[in-house]
């Protein structure tokens, strides 16, 4: 399975983004999902993971209430939609295949796409 990440940009904050991660090689619909963040001078975090159903989802306590995860399996594809930015959102998103549930730390995930630049100015 190949990830393909997108959907970064600049946004003031209080502003919203969606993105995306694209599955090819294989079906990723049999697999959990998620996506982690990375900031400047920090260590990847986790942010959200999605069961492969898309009937259960989990979030960091810091973005709780304020992104949503979702997938989409015909479409191989798992989005985070991301409301109320706030600066300290400021990072590089990576989406992956985390092999536990949960919170998932990345030593937890075994295939990663590349990142895409999510930057919320004040």
């Amino acid at each position: 399975v190949q990830l393909q990440a997108s959907g970064g940009g600049l946004v003031q904050a209080g502003g919203s983004l969606r993105l995306s991660c694209a599955a090819s090689g294989r079906t990723a619909s049999n697999y959990i999902m998620g996506w982690f963040r990375q900031a400047p001078g920090k260590e990847r975090e986790f942010v959200a993971s999605i069961s492969w159903s898309g009937s259960s989802a989990y979030y960091a306590d810091s973005v709780k209430g304020r992104f949503t995860i979702s997938r989409d399996n015909a479409k191989n594809t798992v989005y985070l939609q991301m409301n109320s930015l706030k600066p300290e959102d400021t990072a590089v998103y990576y989406c992956g295949r985390p092999t536990s549930w949960g919170a998932s730390p990345p030593s937890h995930v075994d295939i990663w796409g590349q990142g895409t630049l999510v930057t919320v100015s004040s």
